[in-house]
């Protein structure tokens, strides 16, 4: 089945999307969810919606939808979150708080470059955070793990999947 967009068209969205939802740090980009207890972030650009649903909070589980005139095209599911060392509290209590550690993901993500849009970079640092995603396969089926250190002692990881949708 060949793509209904051109890749380049895709990989920008995909990027503008993520960046104006969650990377953002804000709510804006925030609607009435559709499945209760969830979270729900949505952004249109033309005849492509990205919406990214998910249930939790220090650990969470979701998947991010993208569609082209209504239809499902691409998805990516993930889960993870703070580590049990991180919130037992028993690194810092720097690391342990999870709105320090998410805030780090999200500067971090804000950093995915057009060869990798589905999560952030291979590593980003900032003072004693180090982000790094272990991924593998390509935008059309890709697969990997992102982790978070502070002081070298992980505080946070997370599993992702996806490709586009047959």
């Amino acid at each position: 089945m060949s793509f209904p967009i051109d890749h380049q068209t895709f990989v920008s969205f995909l990027l503008t999307a993520k960046r104006q939802t969650y990377t953002a740090g804000d709510e804006s980009a925030k609607v009435t969810a559709l499945l209760s207890g969830s979270k729900q972030f949505e952004y249109r650009e033309g005849s492509l919606l990205y919406r990214d649903i998910y249930f939790g909070g220090n650990y969470f589980a979701g998947q991010e939808t993208v569609y082209y005139e209504g239809q499902p095209v691409w998805a990516m599911t993930y889960a993870g979150g703070i580590t049990d060392a991180a919130s037992a509290g028993g690194i810092t209590d720097a690391a342990s708080d999870a709105g320090v550690v998410y805030g780090f993901l999200q500067e971090a993500m804000r950093h995915a470059t057009p060869a990798r849009p589905y999560r952030g970079p291979g590593t980003f640092r900032r003072d004693a955070y180090v982000y790094q995603d272990d991924g593998a396969g390509h935008l059309e089926d890709f697969w990997g793990e992102e982790t978070i250190t502070y002081q070298g002692q992980l505080v946070y990881r997370l599993h992702y999947s996806g490709g586009w949708l047959h």
